[in-house]
C-alpha cells in the first residue's frame, strides 16, 4: 500500500481493470467498483461543502461523516469485509432526530435551492441516493453487509435536513427559509379554500 501511495500512476489499469483491496482484479465497470466510485464522489462533494462557512456543529458532524464514508469505501473494496460499524448508522439517526426537531414541519415540497451551502448539501444528498442505488444493485449480485446500505439511506435523509438547517443559518447574509415549489394545483386549491370576504364589504 505504501508503494501505491507514492506511485500514483501505476499503469496497471490501462487494460480497463482495477485492483480490489484483497488483491483481485476486476473490470472498472464492475458493480462493486461503481459503488466505490459513487461513495468517493459523495465524500468529495462533502469536501466541497466543508469549504463553505458552516455552523461549528454541522462542520464537526460532516468531518466525522467523511471518515465514515472512507471506511465504507474501504469495506466495499474488500468483498466479505466489515469496516463500517453499526454505531455509525446510530449516530446518523441521532443527528437526524436532533436537527429535524428544531425545524418547522414541512407542508409543501421544497426545491434544492437557497444558500450555496444548502444547495451543495442537496447535491450531496442526490449523490448519496445514487450511491445507495449502486449498493442495492451490487447486493443483488454479491453479499453486502447491511450497515453500508443503511448508512447511505440515513445520510441522504440527514443531508436533506441539513440543507434546511443551512438555509436558516444565514451565514452569508442570504437565505432564511426553504425555497418552496410553486405548485399550480396547490395554489388553485388554496384559492378555492380561501374564505369569501366579498359579502362583508
Amino acid at each position: 500500500m505504501a508503494n501505491r501511495l507514492t506511485q500514483i500512476a501505476t499503469r496497471t489499469g490501462d487494460d480497463g481493470s482495477t485492483g480490489l483491496g484483497d488483491g483481485t482484479r476486476v473490470s472498472k465497470d464492475h458493480l462493486r467498483v461503481q459503488a466505490m466510485g459513487e461513495v468517493d464522489e459523495l465524500n468529495s462533494g462533502l469536501g466541497v461543502l466543508l469549504a463553505e462557512p458552516l455552523p461549528d456543529d454541522v462542520r464537526e458532524l460532516l468531518v466525522v461523516i467523511q471518515h465514515e464514508l472512507f471506511n465504507l469505501g474501504g469495506e466495499l473494496s474488500i468483498p466479505g469485509y466489515a469496516l463500517l460499524k453499526e454505531e455509525a448508522v446510530a449516530r446518523l439517526d441521532a443527528a437526524l432526530a436532533h436537527y429535524n426537531a428544531a425545524l418547522p414541519r414541512l407542508a409543501e415540497f421544497i426545491l434544492p435551492a437557497g444558500t450555496r451551502s444548502a444547495a451543495l448539501a442537496h447535491v450531496s444528498r442526490t449523490v448519496a441516493r445514487r450511491a445507495e442505488r449502486a449498493l442495492v444493485a451490487l447486493s443483488a449480485q454479491e453479499a453486502v453487509n447491511d450497515a453500508p446500505r443503511q448508512y447511505l439511506n440515513r445520510l441522504s435523509d440527514l443531508l436533506f435536513v441539513l440543507a434546511r438547517v443551512l438555509n436558516r443559518a444565514n451565514l452569508d447574509g442570504l437565505g432564511g427559509d426553504d425555497v418552496y415549489w410553486r405548485s399550480e394545483r396547490l395554489a388553485a386549491q388554496r384559492s378555492r379554500d380561501a374564505p369569501d370576504l366579498s359579502a362583508d364589504q
